[in-house]
């Protein structure tokens, strides 16, 4: 990735902060005490048409490495 590419993305990452203050605090204290084999992770998206799309799974060993880079790329454009 070049760096307008990564200066673009800690912009995008800047603004959604400021539109979503509670979120960083959120990932801070789930940071904080860890995600572990077994937790599980939800995600809902609410349509304004009303419709909804959810989704969720059991973290396994092997997605630990994967969420642990996704929280230090995310940390690193904060």
């Amino acid at each position: 990735m070049d760096i307008s590419a990564l200066m673009k993305a800690g912009q995008a990452w800047h603004q959604f902060n400021n539109n979503h203050p509670k979120f960083a605090p959120f990932m801070d204290a789930v940071k904080a005490k860890g995600v572990k084999e077994g937790c599980i992770i939800s995600a809902e998206i609410k349509y304004p048409d009303g419709g909804v799309m959810k989704t969720n799974f059991k973290v396994c060993e092997s997605d630990l490495e994967a969420l642990n880079l996704a929280a230090t790329l995310m940390k690193s454009h904060g």
